[in-house]
């Protein structure tokens, strides 16, 4: 199952984009490494910016890859990736209330005081890990 491999990829020490994204990267083709750099930079809601919760943001890479379009005028696919884009948004925010990194964490992870209150209060497993098999899940499903 997906959601397994990207339960142990996240543990591994990657971000929760690059966790949800690779293993349905590879399923698609993609070359693993090539699907860990293009996530990279997705972590901790972008960049550690804490918008778009990364393992939102991977989810929309991988059903992109699943069921994106390849040339602009192929209506169909870009309706039917639009559409999975949004419903899965609409499932995230039924679970978790938000897709916002800093309003899932609720501290801020570019300060000291926030990367210890992470850290104590356990989110990554608390918190994020919940969200990357919710993601994978999700997209796994659709």
């Amino acid at each position: 199952m997906k959601s397994e491999e990207s339960e142990r990829t996240f543990r591994s020490g990657f971000n929760c984009a690059q966790a949800v994204f690779v293993p349905f990267a590879i399923e698609c083709g993609l070359d693993e490494d090539d699907g860990y750099r293009i996530a990279s930079a997705f972590g901790a809601g972008m960049g550690r910016m804490q918008e778009t919760c990364g393992a939102v943001t991977g989810a929309f890479m991988a059903i992109g890859a699943r069921h994106g379009f390849a040339k602009a005028d192929d209506q169909g696919r870009k309706d039917l990736v639009l559409a999975k884009v949004k419903e899965f948004a609409a499932r995230f925010r039924e679970e978790f209330g938000t897709l916002l990194c800093k309003d899932l964490l609720g501290c801020d992870l570019n300060t000291e005081e926030g990367q210890r209150l992470h850290r104590e209060k356990n989110q990554r497993e608390e918190i994020c890990m919940r969200c990357v098999k919710f993601a994978s899940s999700m997209v796994e499903g659709g």
